[in-house]
């Protein structure tokens, strides 16, 4: 492989995990994380990035394309008012504390751990929205407040500052299990993802700083033109996965987004 060909084809690679990662944000209600921690786990090491930093440096990547993948499909969303403000701003505070603790533990656990915590993590959630028994159970009439919520929110940013994810998911399953509607929760869901990584990318640039073994462009364990590639095209995929979204029946979104997240969890404990 000759040196343009190395540096095409990572970049290629880049725009195309950027395209998925836009159209699942749109689509879940996610901020792209887990479209773009597996590929950048692939695309990494063609880029010069040492394995011992590998899922450090997928995961503060992720996390810094998320702010844009967020904006883009909370925008979308909202312009169906689909999209709860209430509880982004009531979660808000606990949700960056969380983060700033995720960023912490990042700093102590090994690369292959991190790949673990993931796999993991992701199954966990893939349960929720396969199981007729779960999904279609409310448990309660609004969203919760007071310790409850902070106790929620906390871990919602925590779990996705470990993950690099836009909180998608857990804000999906909270809501849903709250009697609020799958598209609703999703539009609301894609609002959390900016107020995850913007303290969490900071908290990973940080982290990292003093790190050997990373790519070219890397600012602690964010890679900027990685993030950059995926940005470009994830902003303008979001509002297709919005609009396929709106069009699906619940049944049938759940379904595709815990067989998606049973693919994505396999592959990464694999990985680890």
């Amino acid at each position: 492989m000759n040196g343009d060909t190395a540096l095409i084809l990572p970049f290629i690679a880049l725009l195309a995990a950027g395209a998925g990662a836009g159209f699942a944000g749109g689509l879940f209600g996610i901020g792209g994380g887990f479209v773009v921690v597996p590929a950048l786990m692939l695309i990494l090491p063609l880029m010069g990035t040492a394995p011992e930093q590998l899922t450090h440096v997928a995961v503060g990547t992720s996390l810094a394309t998320i702010i844009f993948t967020s904006l883009r499909s909370v925008f979308s969303h909202a312009r169906r008012d689909a999209v709860d403000v209430s509880v982004l701003k009531s979660w808000a505070p606990w949700v960056v504390g969380g983060t700033v603790l995720g960023a912490w533990i990042a700093d102590i656990v090994s690369s292959a751990t991190l790949a673990l915590i993931f796999g993991v993590g992701v199954l966990a959630f893939a349960v929720h929205f396969l199981s007729p028994r779960i999904h279609d159970r409310q448990l309660a009439q609004s969203m919760p407040g007071g310790a409850t919520r902070a106790g929620l929110a906390g871990g919602l940013g925590l779990l996705s500052s470990l993950l690099g994810i836009g909180g998608g998911t857990i804000t999906t399953m909270t809501m849903t299990l709250c009697g609020t509607s799958i598209h609703r929760a999703i539009g609301t869901a894609s609002g959390m993802g900016a107020i995850i990584a913007v303290p969490a990318s900071i908290g990973f640039v940080l982290i990292g700083l003093d790190e050997t073994g990373l790519p070219w462009g890397s600012a602690g364990y964010v890679n900027l033109p990685a993030a950059l590639a995926v940005i470009v095209t994830s902003v303008l995929f979001a509002p297709l996965g919005v609009a396929l979204a709106h069009r699906l029946s619940p049944a049938l979104l759940r379904r595709v987004f815990g067989i998606y997240l049973i693919f994505v969890g396999v592959t990464m404990i694999i990985n680890s």
